[in-house]
């Protein structure tokens, strides 16, 4: 065996460990971050509040990656990337207490603070991973490992839905029923009281384990690693200069922003765009799995074509096309199969992430995880585009908002994939 083939398996080998805790950590992110879709349906029923109010679950929790990157990202530089991972999943099981007692009391605001505390720890979790693993290997090949990070992601964000379904939402449409054709104010508070509570128990199950992954993370194998060394600003050319000498990251921030709005349409909206044809609870409460299916069969595509068919950038382009296309025939069509198109953008925004981040991070040296942290702040587009839907479907046509909103982030995701990506560098 050769020198060269020997110290690239030693490689392989040395990046498969923290590749598998890396992957438990994404399997958590989706898990959690995918409940938010059912959960709009869960409290607009619970706290009886209307589609604005309920849609402020995802606008909580997204917001909350915005106002707390760029201090995650000050902690990391304290506690190095494995002790703020730990952290991280330890701020998100005290969340998770929070919002299991809140629902319980039915104490509506209080609930969204827990759910905003939950983000807290997932910022400082992602603001630490995603540079973790994009540097881990060659950055050209950064978007392979990601993808495999999103399909433990998508895998758990798939399941989710079902299983906050069957402990929680089952019988969703008689319970509702039941509501209505309550008696008396106290009977129906009665009813809303047990329907409440009935989410205690899996958030507290939750926090146990999320405080059990914390330690687990921080007593692991799982090295170091220094951003300045793995990603060195010689390979865009770039000598010298502050966060606001790379000007293809603040493109790449923007368009993170979008694309992850897009994504939460696509993923969280999906039920209450189903409900816009009238059609049942039952049904609406499990379409964001279908939408995390789709993006699993992305995800699996990318690990097949990128790098060997086609580079990061090129397969972020090409998403971007099948994201127009597919929103213009979610617009053309009705009932199931408007919703099919929706959920096929799960297919489209599937590599999305993966391509953005790295080119976004490449070559920022030392201010790698201050990069990091900008990015993290940009899913905070994933509050701002659904509550845009849900406030302008209020006075026009759904499907017409829902276009008017997704066609213009796809078309710029697409103008980054071809050119943004690149602005700035000098490379020979």
């Amino acid at each position: 065996m050769s020198s060269t083939s020997l110290a690239a398996g030693e490689s392989r080998s040395s990046s498969l460990v923290p590749m598998l805790i890396i992957g438990v950590l994404f399997f958590i992110f989706g898990f959690v971050t995918w409940l938010n879709g059912p959960l709009i349906t869960f409290v607009k029923l619970a706290f009886n509040v209307d589609d604005v109010s309920a849609f402020l679950v995802p606008l909580v929790f997204y917001f909350s990656y915005f106002f707390l990157a760029i201090p995650s990202s000050s902690v990391l530089r304290r506690t190095g990337m494995k002790k703020g991972m730990g952290l991280g999943l330890f701020v998100m099981a005290i969340g998770a207490v929070m919002f299991g007692q809140f629902v319980s009391m039915r104490v509506f605001y209080g609930a969204l603070v827990g759910l905003f505390v939950i983000g807290a720890g997932l910022a400082l979790l992602q603001t630490a991973s995603n540079p973790y693993i994009s540097i881990l290997g060659p950055i050209d090949s950064a978007a392979q490992r990601i993808a495999f990070m999103g399909i433990c992601n998508k895998i758990a964000g798939a399941l989710a839905p079902f299983v906050f379904g069957a402990l929680v939402l089952s019988g969703i449409d008689t319970f509702d029923q039941q509501v209505k054709a309550a008696p008396t104010p106290e009977a129906r508070e009665a009813l809303l009281n047990a329907f409440a509570a009935k989410v205690h128990m899996p958030y507290m199950i939750m926090a146990g384990l999320l405080v059990l992954l914390a330690i687990w993370v921080v007593r692991s194998s799982l090295p170091e690693i220094k951003p300045s060394g793995a990603n060195s600003e010689a390979e865009i050319g770039h000598a010298k200069g502050g966060i606001f000498s790379f000007p293809h990251l603040w493109l790449g921030v923007l368009c993170l922003f979008l694309y992850v709005g897009v994504e939460v349409m696509a993923g969280d909206a999906i039920g209450t765009y189903g409900q816009g044809f009238g059609l049942p609870l039952d049904e609406t409460k499990h379409f964001t799995s279908f939408t995390l299916v789709a993006m699993l069969v992305g995800y699996l595509a990318g690990l097949a074509l990128i790098p060997r068919v086609i580079s990061q950038q090129g397969y972020l382009a090409a998403s971007a096309v099948l994201g127009v296309l597919f929103t213009v025939g979610a617009y053309v069509t009705h009932g199931y199969a408007s919703v099919a198109f929706v959920a096929a953008l799960g297919f489209a925004n599937a590599m999305m992430w993966p391509a953005i981040f790295p080119l976004a991070i490449k070559g920022l040296g030392k201010l790698t995880e201050r990069g990091s942290a900008l990015l993290i702040m940009a899913i905070a587009g994933g509050a701002l585009v659904p509550q845009l839907f849900v406030h302008l479907k209020q006075h026009f046509n759904f499907q017409l908002v829902f276009l008017v909103l997704m066609v213009p982030c796809y078309l710029y995701i697409l103008y980054y994939g071809l050119k943004g990506h690149r602005v700035g560098q000098h490379l020979a």
